[in-house]
């Protein structure tokens, strides 16, 4: 009986190590330069660096960085102006990712950027609205921001500004 248990536990080792060492070899394939992978590589990689459209029964739909985490508008911002600044932008970080693909159902032309009047760092906006992050929004899921005073609400192909 004892023996049966041990061989067991082996093998579970071996392929609990397997599994590692076939992990690495795609990572070290995924993490050659661009002129050297191959059309299959290249759109492997593209999803890291995509949007991404979760869903949360209490949010829906909505949009999220590559890790997950949920973005955000501010309702009383206006179209190409961020009116979150000072201990607000502290709360509310922006998004400021330069280059991403966007999921379906969403046009990469509605995204672009603007420059915040109080630093002068790039913002980007989705339909000319500034995007952000909630600072108690944790891990990936995590939609903490949604309907904060009546103000803040996570980003779908729905959204509507007006």
């Amino acid at each position: 009986m004892k023996k049966g248990i041990f061989t067991l536990a082996i093998l579970s080792i071996i392929f609990a190590l397997a599994a590692c060492g076939k992990n690495t070899e795609e990572k070290t394939v995924t993490d050659q330069p661009d002129q050297a992978q191959t059309e299959q590589t290249k759109s492997e990689k593209a999803p890291a660096d995509s949007l991404q459209l979760l869903e949360n029964e209490k949010a829906g739909e909505y949009l999220s960085d590559p890790q997950g985490r949920a973005l955000y508008y501010f309702k009383k911002d206006e179209a190409e102006k961020s009116n979150c600044s000072g201990d607000c932008l502290a709360n509310w970080p922006a998004f400021t990712q330069e280059d991403f693909a966007v999921p379906e159902g969403f046009d990469k032309k509605d995204f672009d950027t603007i420059t915040r009047e109080d630093n002068g760092e790039n913002q980007v906006t989705y339909k000319g609205f500034p995007l952000y992050y909630f600072a108690k929004d944790q891990q990936e899921g995590d939609v903490n921001g949604q309907g904060v005073k009546d103000a803040w609400f996570v980003v779908n192909s729905e959204t509507d500004f007006e």
